[in-house]
């Protein structure tokens, strides 16, 4: 229960922070968007192939998903690189907007595609490691998966703060989470189990509205839930990126930001 009332406490905090720049909810909306444009293109030529013969029709799929895979994780990557600069101009006195927001990730695009593409490749094999191993790939898939995602947990500011490329970048963050020690592993299992919280009103709304036996009830609640849970998923979205940067800047600076004085920020990145 500490961990978990540490971790409310700190999403609280970026909840705060997110309340002062509202805008910064827009880049999860804007990468969803951007999302779905770049991957018609690709999706499209899949499906005008569907009669082709089942090899070549195999073939066409691997090439156009390995390319989506690609696309959707520079798209990702760019826009959670705003997000983050975004956060940053305001943990450290600024006052960001989604202009100078974007301008920020443009500047250190050059550094945050090599990461996307890095990170879109591991994803790959690990997905090959755990469809072409069986039970055992597929433990040892997620096991890699997980240990790859909290060794590069910070990655994003790094590769945008400290200009580095993907090979130094995680080097870095690798150096970071040795050196370092404390509640960032409970902070990313506690933010998921804040979001599953947060949803539940969602699922009952729904099973309310589908059990009522009116279509026009069961559309306007399933409606409503929906558009709740978007907003709880950008939000949530929007406070993950911001306590990183929080994280970040404590580990890097030493300084609590402002922002996060009254929580337990100094513990997640306390001594081993």
């Amino acid at each position: 229960m500490g961990r978990f009332s540490n971790t409310l406490a700190l999403a609280k905090a970026s909840w705060q922070v997110l309340k002062l720049d509202r805008e910064l909810m827009v880049f999860p909306v804007m990468s969803f968007v951007v999302s779905l444009l770049v991957a018609a293109p690709l999706v499209i030529p899949i499906l005008l192939t569907a009669s082709d013969d089942e090899s070549s029709m195999s073939g066409i799929m691997i090439i156009f998903g390995v390319l989506l895979m690609f696309a959707l994780a520079i798209v990702a990557v760019f826009f959670n690189g705003a997000l983050v600069f975004g956060a940053h101009e305001r943990l450290t006195g600024g006052d960001p907007t989604i202009g100078s927001a974007l301008s920020g990730a443009t500047s250190k695009v050059h550094r945050l595609v090599p990461w996307a593409l890095t990170t879109a490749t591991v994803g790959l094999i690990l997905r090959a490691v755990r469809q072409n191993m069986g039970m055992i790939g597929k433990i040892l898939g997620s096991l890699l998966e997980m240990g790859w995602e909290v060794l590069t947990y910070l990655i994003v500011p790094i590769v945008m703060f400290e200009d580095l490329g993907p090979i130094d970048g995680v080097k870095r963050s690798t150096e970071l989470f040795k050196r370092t020690w404390g509640e960032n592993l409970a902070a990313r299992v506690g933010f998921g189990l804040v979001g599953f919280v947060l949803l539940i009103p969602a699922f009952i709304v729904s099973l309310i509205a589908v059990s009522s036996g009116s279509a026009a009830f069961a559309v306007v609640g399933i409606s409503l839930a929906v558009i709740y849970a978007v907003v709880v998923v950008v939000a949530l979205s929007a406070m993950t990126a911001i306590f990183q940067t929080a994280l970040y800047l404590y580990a890097t600076t030493g300084q609590v930001p402002a922002a996060f004085a009254d929580t337990t920020l100094p513990v997640a990145f306390g001594p081993r």
